[in-house]
């Protein structure tokens, strides 16, 4: 019997977080996004109905707090619990009432993306029917530096995404190349890409789920003020009860300073590749994922920290999970 979990995210309905700063600009993308055939089949929870900007010819009323975009979406007011109105949206589509592919949920500015992302890992009210898919951030290239200096609110929801939307660049495009940089510092894996009048590439938000996206993490650290990243990498298969122990240890002792934990690995016994992925101290269970990349079996492991020693968590790492086992006798 295997000790993981076979990858069934793809009958579960995929959950995007669109998340960013106040003024970053999410609303604008989310407008220009829900417009795209691409995205007709979604239902959307956005923070607060009465402030967002979509518009108005988009937007019908339905009962309650629902509404019913021209497109087809569906768009969810959250003025009551989250996690309610994500049971509510699964329960409408299962009476027949309403149809939906995938969730879009947009956060307020101050928000932090982590108990959202916790809603699809391990609630168990939810997580049975929801798949992560991805988290993505917005920043303005006017104001992005700032708030990254001055905010942690700001820098959680860049260090925590998949994908980086660099907003407004047209206003201030002297600023874009040193923003892409200090995004980069805080969080070294996720792409970048430019965003003007909220136009960009619906596959930024209909992207498979971060254990399936291919990545290719850099040997170095990345810091930025207390916030860290560190790639760990490893070319030979390794034990998975020493990974399990070390990422246990590591959750128990750090949970609230790790951030997140994403990673593909190669383990002993097993031809196919595990996924693992975890915020703060919540793991989805491993999953073994249908097979490896053209030319890619090795392990590939990214840590976001904040406040820890990523030199010590790197040593901890080759001591205890790459080091030859001792031999007993």
């Amino acid at each position: 019997m295997s000790l993981f979990s076979a990858d069934t995210s793809a009958t579960r309905t995929p959950v995007t977080v669109l998340t960013g700063f106040l003024g970053s600009g999410k609303t604008t993308v989310l407008n220009r996004l829900l417009k795209s055939p691409h995205l007709a089949d979604t239902a959307v929870i956005v923070n607060e109905f009465g402030a967002i900007g979509l518009d108005h010819l988009l937007i019908e009323a339905v009962d309650g707090e629902m509404v019913l975009l021209k497109s087809g979406c569906v768009c969810c007011s959250v003025r009551s619990d989250l996690e309610s109105s994500l049971r509510d949206l699964l329960a409408r589509r299962d009476e027949g009432r309403i149809g939906f592919a995938r969730i879009v949920i947009e956060t307020t500015g101050l928000a932090d993306p982590a108990p959202i992302a916790h809603l699809t890992l391990n609630n168990p009210l939810t997580a049975p029917h929801l798949a992560p898919a991805r988290i993505v951030a917005t920043i303005d290239a006017p104001f992005g530096e700032r708030h990254l200096r001055e905010h942690w609110e700001a820098r959680k929801q860049v260090a925590l995404a998949d994908a980086v939307l660099l907003t407004q660049a047209d206003l201030a495009p002297a600023s874009v190349d040193s923003l892409r940089a200090a995004v980069a510092r805080l969080n070294s894996q996720a792409p970048q890409c430019s965003c003007v009048h909220g136009e960009v590439d619906p596959g930024v938000l209909l992207a498979p789920g971060a254990w399936r996206d291919p990545f290719e993490p850099s040997s170095h650290r990345h810091a930025h003020g207390e916030v860290e990243s560190l790639a760990l990498v490893a070319d030979a298969p390794l034990d998975w009860l020493r990974v399990q122990s070390w990422l246990g240890r590591l959750r128990a002792g750090h949970g609230e300073r790790l951030l997140r934990v994403k990673g593909v690995l190669d383990l002993q016994g097993e031809a196919q590749p595990v996924a693992v992925h975890g915020i703060h101290h919540v793991f989805h269970p491993p999953v073994r994922l249908r097979d490896w990349p053209p030319g890619l079996r090795r392990s590939q492991l990214a840590l976001i920290v904040r406040g820890l020693d990523v030199g010590a968590l790197r040593e901890s790492f080759e001591v205890e999970v790459l080091a030859e086992a001792p031999r007993p006798g």
